[in-house]
């Protein structure tokens, strides 16, 4: 297990949302202090605010992505291009390691959530595969980037 994926995993167990446990575990190289990186990806966990849409570790993913190979220019169609076809490899390796990139379809949830995060317990750990999720999405940006 790379170290990505080893603190990745360790950022949830820890209380952390998906997104902030994967994007937690890149904040070194990427520039970010613990502080800053925790706030960016704060509103990606549940699927973005517990709405279940993209999952956080996909968002966080797209994230990560975007610092490490992502592009400024503004009128450049190709450079766009070149970025949004990883951006969608990464989606299409996630997609098929899991089924899906979208929270309640991982979870086998109907829609949006209740805002009110779920307590973290230990039931709750064994009951929900985030976990694996957050580790998926760590291989793909560590095999990707």
């Amino acid at each position: 297990m790379k170290n990505h994926e080893k603190q990745a995993r360790e950022n949830f167990l820890n209380g952390y949302n998906c997104a902030q446990s994967v994007f937690l575990a890149y904040t070194q190289e990427l520039g970010f202090d613990n502080e800053t990186a925790l706030k960016l990806s704060s509103s990606f966990g549940g699927g973005m605010g517990r709405l279940r849409e993209v999952c956080g570790a996909v968002s966080a993913m797209f994230m990560i992505a975007g610092l490490k190979k992502g592009y400024t220019e503004n009128n450049n169609d190709d450079v766009k291009a070149k970025h949004y076809t990883l951006i969608q490899k990464l989606a299409k390796e996630f997609e098929q390691e899991n089924g899906s990139i979208i929270c309640r379809e991982l979870l086998g949830l109907d829609g949006a959530d209740n805002p009110v995060p779920s307590k973290r317990t230990t039931k709750y750990y064994a009951e929900r595969p985030c976990e694996e999720f957050i580790a998926s999405a760590c291989r793909i940006i560590d095999r990707n980037l």
